[in-house]
C-alpha cells in the first residue's frame, strides 16, 4: 500500500466534488445527518462511480480509508 497522506479536500476532488473549504462545509451541512442504517457508499447522493470509489477505499483499506471514515463521521453528525 502506498503511504501517501491525503487531505480531506483531496478526497472531495477525487470524488469529483468542489473541494474548497466553503464547498465542503456546504456539502456536509446539506447532506447530514446520514441515517445510521445507511452505509456511506449507499447514500442516495453519490453517483455510481463515487459509491464504487468509497466501497473500494474501505474494502481495500486504501490510502483513502481514513479520510472516508472521517467523511462518514462528519455526515453522521446532526
Amino acid at each position: 500500500m502506498d503511504n501517501a497522506i491525503h487531505r480531506f479536500s483531496e478526497l472531495f476532488a477525487q470524488l469529483g466534488l468542489a473541494n474548497d473549504a466553503k464547498s465542503i462545509a456546504s456539502f456536509l451541512i446539506e447532506k447530514a445527518p446520514l441515517p445510521g442504517h445507511i452505509s456511506l457508499p449507499d447514500a442516495p447522493f453519490w453517483s455510481h462511480a463515487q459509491a464504487s470509489f468509497l466501497r473500494e477505499a474501505l474494502a481495500d483499506n486504501a490510502d483513502w480509508a481514513e479520510l472516508v471514515d472521517q467523511l462518514n463521521e462528519a455526515l453522521r453528525a446532526p
